[in-house]
């Protein structure tokens, strides 16, 4: 077999080894393919013998690191049954005690990155405050939308990945901005041969199944060597009918005296009623309220004429429904057939290249690349209603067959609010790297390029007015919309097959289109440095790396035409996003050994960097980071640090182009401000010129247009300082060890997107109300026409407000043993989030996230460990703290039709269990199986009173099994 050489198996591996190894290593520890007199050499050399111990330190629980640091393998993927690199990344501890941007979070939503894509949230604190690095370098973000800022975990294949390095602290002074609660070091594998391999799971129920093939192979020769990974892995995703508690959003409230279940009965299936969104005629609360619906499944309800006396005569098959607790039972929409097949978890399917080579130019220069390109596609279907929004309320009569006195607002349902994403991820890396004397260096550029396809079914605006205008009078042949270019079609409003959904392909055709949008990312980087020892101190020699860096950023999202136009229905209007950063740093980092071989000080180590950034689009700053190493004895060893970070306005907040939206004219502080509690609003919108008898907005608008944007040119660096201390023990023999870390992390000037609500009430509230910028930001009529003081549109966008504070505790434990019977290994990681606060305005009660839905206090895992001969088992267990909203909300109460009831907003303990087995055959052929979610744990149900959710599964828990008990397998043949 031919031998790799030793600068590229030696140089590479330590530039690359992990955090606090790459910038400080003195020159390569020697192969071990060397000849035996190098190797004598080698063990001659005392800065040699150095990196070797450097090396060594970074131990598979982290425990000898200076700084905390987590490793995950990918063994882990297998024993648990993982399918993702972000699934892989939710296990630790840092990301479990926060809810994570999941792709089921995007069907319904709009999310950062678009439909499908999913990152990772250190310490809760955002995703664009955690660093991902791909062999320490940046990875560049991908995703679709004007809100692309991170790195999405599906671009890389799990296949792809040897272990993922977890430095859980401030880390800007070496790597920049973004690196605020940590970052996340993803390396790749290596070696030479080839393997060929097949996973996927299964759950018990129907949907969520998982399939991966992935094929590899490489070489090394005298000079260097090369791998290629080909991966393709799809996942059918779930539809609410695949699981019970998907399938069917209850009330979920219970009577606050006696606790019994108050939720109406649906007589239909004699089960509880499902609350979703409906059809029908919505009936106006002065007239009765409820809907007047059609009776589709011919249970035979009584006609609406006989039980409303607004309602003179119908047709049949129409009846009257939600009007009191038992008509509430029969009320439409949960039992919808294109509801139930709406999807929680998309389809998606993710096919992936990698490559990566390194070639010895000369004995002291190599040349190494990588090259990754992964495509996905992502699908997903949901419903939606609407209305004769424009028009109102109708008068009953309008409806063929119906008289009476009474008025109606004809509500539809449609399947037609899908949507599909693709996304081409393309990154490549080169540089060179090499020795001079005992100096390493390495330089190093990269370019990520990120297109994506966004596809969107909408309902065209222009055809909605004008089918609108047609049910008033107005004419239809040969008239055409404005902007989507439809011939029109006279919509019947009133017909029970259109509200059910069933339209006609021609209502269809000119109603519904798609609206296709697009964007690009392009991330450009250049980094140089240079590491080895200055000087020689009685402790030992002295440290140093000195680097360079640049960097830039170009964003160009353009939303469909119809979005760009405005004329999507019922769904927010968006510009073209275009703009880019160029960043320049300068960076250096000194290790010091201080003392070695006192009392009760063995060793003592400090290291301080630091870093000058200056970022085009705002300016300049610098960050540091100072942080000991003092090793006690007897096993101990005490770990402290202190430094700076920053994160600089990522393109979406300096550039996004005017999102526009609705909020109600309630979010008016002075509608009504002669009643209000607060005196400096009732001063304020007096000397606004507000009369008091402005009290309702009869006479106003409705609604007013929000518009929201990026900072550019007003926003600066987010800024942050992050202390840490722990304590470590290790055994003598290593069969035991421990580390309690304790962090604190405060940013300020935090970016945050202050919506339309906030800027009129901070002008409102403003101490210094004829001075307040916030009161620039909106207009108001002037009360000239009926009275009306509504105010028309209002500007909100990202703004330098906020700050946020976490703080808490990591523990980890390791054991680990040699019996008679075979090996075992125990690691036990858990943290205890003490606070994580959030405060947008100074004059803001700071909201502690910690305790509520999504938001654990303590979570954990226990991983065993054991082996013997050919086979090994692995036991996880995964806990979750309970949670609660009712502090947030500050009760727990609330009333169904005139009863006091009390709604759920808590989940309990929730535990999860997964059990593996491995064997290997043949000594090439490996295989896993086991079971996920041994115990078929279900998520907990929550009332839709209190959360979102699907079904009554609260959504934005990230925590909690979707997918129930499952098998799962994977079988690798190497050769």
């Amino acid at each position: 077999m031919a031998k790799q050489s030793f600068l590229s198996s030696s140089i590479r591996s330590i530039m690359m080894a992990g955090f606090g190894t790459a910038l400080l290593a003195g020159a390569p520890a020697y192969a071990q393919d060397q000849s035996e007199d190098e190797q004598q050499n080698a063990e001659n050399e005392e800065v040699t013998e150095k990196i070797q111990v450097t090396g060594s330190r970074i131990r598979t629980d982290g425990l000898d690191s200076a700084t905390p640091i987590e490793i995950i393998t990918a063994e882990i993927a297998e024993d648990q049954g993982l399918n993702t690199l972000g699934e892989l990344l939710r296990t630790s501890t840092v990301a479990a005690g926060s809810d994570q941007l999941i792709s089921a979070y995007s069907v319904g939503f709009v999310t950062n990155g678009g439909s499908g894509a999913e990152s990772i949230s250190m310490r809760g604190l955002g995703a664009n405050r955690t660093l991902v690095l791909l062999n320490g370098r940046r990875a560049g973000p991908a995703g679709t939308r004007g809100a692309v800022s991170a790195f999405d975990m599906n671009a890389l294949p799990i296949s792809v990945i040897e272990r993922v390095e977890i430095l859980k602290d401030g880390a800007s002074s070496l790597y920049g901005s973004d690196a605020v609660a940590g970052v996340i070091n993803i390396i790749t594998k290596k070696g030479e041969g080839g393997e060929v391999n097949v996973s996927g799971s299964k759950p018990f129920e129907s949907g969520g199944e998982t399939g991966r093939i992935n094929a590899t192979y490489g070489e090394a020769f005298d000079r260097g060597s090369w791998r290629i990974v080909a991966d393709h892995n799809v996942n059918t995703g779930v539809q609410r009918k695949d699981r019970d508690y998907f399938d069917c959003s209850t009330r979920y409230l219970f009577d606050y005296e006696t606790g019994e279940r108050v939720d109406p009965i649906d007589p239909r299936t004699g089960e509880y009623h499902c609350t979703e969104s409906g059809f029908g005629l919505f009936h106006p609360g002065s007239f009765g309220g409820g809907r007047f619906q059609y009776d589709y499944e011919g249970y035979g309800f009584p006609n609406v004429a006989t039980e409303n006396d607004f309602v003179t005569s119908a047709p049949e098959g129409w009846y009257w429904a939600g009007y009191d607790a038992t008509s509430d039972g029969y009320l439409d929409g949960g039992r919808h057939p294109a509801r139930l097949e709406s999807t929680v978890i998309p389809k998606t399917t993710v096919s992936s290249v990698y490559l990566q080579a390194d070639y010895d130019l000369t004995d002291s220069t190599s040349w190494y690349g990588e090259l990754l390109h992964s495509s996905r596609n992502t699908k997903s279907e949901n419903v939606r209603q609407f209305w004769t929004r424009e028009l109102g309320y109708l008068p009953i009569s309008m409806a063929p067959g119906f008289e009476g006195s009474t008025f109606v607002l004809p509500v539809h349902y449609t399947d037609h609010f899908g949507n599909e994403t693709t996304v081409d991820y393309t990154r490549a890396v080169v540089g060179l790297e090499g020795s001079i004397g005992f100096w390493n260096w390495d330089m190093s550029y990269q370019r990520s390029h990120n297109s994506g396809k966004y596809e969107q079914d909408i309902i065209f605006f222009d055809s909605m007015i004008m089918a609108q205008n047609v049910l008033a009078g107005a004419p239809c042949e040969g008239e055409v919309t404005e902007i989507s270019g439809r011939e029109c079609y006279a919509y019947d409003w009133f017909d029970p097959q259109n509200m059910y959904g069933n339209q006609s392909q021609a209502a269809r055709d000119f109603l519904f289109g798609i609206d296709t949008g697009n964007t690009t990312y392009k991330q450009d980087t250049f980094d140089a440095y240079i590491t080895g020892d200055l000087l020689d101190l009685p402790a030992g020699p002295v440290g140093a790396a000195l680097g360079v860096y640049w960097q830039k950023d170009e964003i160009n999202d353009v939303p469909g035409e119809q979005t760009r136009e405005g004329n999507s229905w019922g769904l927010s209007g968006a510009g073209i996003t275009a703009g880019k950063a160029v960043t320049r740093a300068y960076y250096a980092e000194f290790n010091i050994p201080v003392v070695r071989d006192l009392p009760l000080v063995e060793s003592l180590d400090l290291t301080a960097s630091g870093r000058w950034t200056h970022v085009n689009v705002y300016g300049s700053d610098t960050t540091y980071k100072l942080s000991a190493n003092w090793t006690v004895g007897s096993g101990f060893r005490v770990r402290a640090s202190r430094g700076t970070s920053f994160r600089a306005p990522a393109l979406y907040e300096l550039y996004l182009e005017n999102q526009t939206g609705f909020i109600g004219q309630t979010s008016d502080p002075c509608l009504n401000w002669i009643e209000s509690t607060n005196p400096r609003i009732r001063e304020n919108c007096a000397a606004d010129g507000i009369p008091e008898t402005y009290t309702d907005t009869v006479g106003s608008s409705g609604s007013i247009l929000s518009i929201s944007g990026g900072g550019a040119g007003q926003l600066d660096a987010e800024t942050s300082v992050s202390e840490g201390v722990g304590i470590v023990y290790t055994s003598p023999e290593g069969r035991f060890a421990a580390s309690i870390d304790y962090y604190d992390v405060v940013i300020n000037d935090q970016i945050s997107n202050v919506s339309g609500g906030a800027v009129l009430s901070q002008c409102y509230t403003s101490e210094d109300f004829e001075n307040e910028p916030f009161c620039d930001q909106f207009v108001r009529n002037d009360g000239s026409q009926d009275g009306d003081w509504s105010i028309e549109s209002v500007r909100g966008g990202y703004l330098n407000t906020a700050e946020q504070i976490v703080r808490g505790v990591d523990v980890v434990v390791t054991y680990q043993d040699s019996f008679d019977f075979g090996d075992l290994r125990v690691k036990w990681d858990h943290t205890n989030q003490i606070q994580r606060s959030f405060q947008q305005f100074a004059t803001d009660e700071p909201l502690n996230y910690i305790g509520l839905m999504g938001n654990p206090r303590h979570v954990g895992t226990i991983n065993t460990t054991f082996s013997r001969d050919d086979w090994s088992f692995n036991w996880n267990l995964a806990y979750f703290d309970k949670t609660e909203d009712y502090s947030y909300y500050g009760f727990d109460d609330t009333t169904y039709r005139g009863q006091k009831v009390r709604f759920v907003a808590e989940t309990p303990t929730y535990i999860l269990h997964s059990l593996s087995a491995n064997t290997t055959f043949n000594d090439n052929i490996d295989v896993t199986f086991g079971i996920a979610n041994l115990f078929d744990k279900q998520p907990p149900s929550v009332s839709p009173a209190a959360a979102n959710v699907r079904g009554n599964v609260p959504l934005f828990a990230s925590q909690l099994d979707y997918l129930g008990r499952r098998a799962f397998f994977n079988v690798s043949y190497r050769f």
